[in-house]
């Protein structure tokens, strides 16, 4: 019973990888640039370079997996920039495009081998700003509320087949990045990495089972 990561050599999602592992799980996970192949050199974990923008790629990706039970989607990406009427109608594609096209791939690719073994489980990444939003981030909120609109679509069409749908929302993660763009911040209030991963780890596991449509906050303090 294999866990598909897409987005597996990220921060965030190295963090997962990890967790599963370290729960037991036979773990996935999709790459792209061979840099980051060197994230995951220390964890027992099957790598598949795939393009998740390419609808094909996904199925290979997906149909590759032996035992697959569930699919975690980490894929995604955040921008800040001025209000509405100043923004470039090209970077709110871009970040739908970022944020939600992997998504609805990898559920159209994975949902008929969930049915098929009758049970399984999706997870996919919203934000805590798709249901308290904020100035100056329009297309970002829009595609992460995308995002969590398309997991409880997924619950309504396919919670009957035995398969979970729940979308986790962050508030900040606490990395490098993060800290590098908010210096003066208290981290100590953001949300790390591995606490996420175990909330990820729950949401795959059978201890999950009455869960599905949930917009799980993870907000950790801040």
């Amino acid at each position: 019973m294999t866990v598909l990561v897409a987005g597996g050599t990220g921060f965030l999602g190295t963090a997962v990888v990890r967790e599963l592992v370290d729960s037991g799980w036979p773990v996935t996970a999709t790459w792209v640039e061979e840099r980051e192949r060197e994230r995951l050199a220390d964890q027992s974990v099957e790598l598949v370079r795939a393009d998740l923008f390419d609808a094909a790629a996904v199925d290979a990706a997906v149909g590759g997996v032996e035992e697959l039970e569930a699919v975690v989607n980490l894929v995604g990406g955040y921008a800040e920039g001025p209000r509405v009427h100043e923004t470039d109608p090209e970077e709110f594609d871009r970040l739908m495009q970022l944020n939600v096209k992997p998504c609805f791939l990898l559920a159209r690719a994975a949902m008929p081998r969930l049915m098929e073994r009758g049970s399984g489980a999706f997870v996919g990444v919203s934000a805590r700003p798709a249901l308290r939003p904020f100035p100056g981030a329009a297309a970002y909120i829009s595609s992460k509320a995308a995002v969590l609109a398309l997991i409880q679509a997924l619950d309504a069409e396919y919670k009957h087949d035995g398969i979970r749908c729940n979308a986790i929302l962050p508030s900040v993660i606490d990395t490098p990045a993060n800290r590098e763009s908010q210096p003066n911040a208290d981290f100590s209030k953001w949300v790390k990495p591995e606490e996420i991963a175990k909330v990820v780890r729950f949401l795959v596991s059978d201890d999950s089972a009455p869960l599905s449509g949930a917009a799980v906050p993870v907000y950790g303090r801040a």
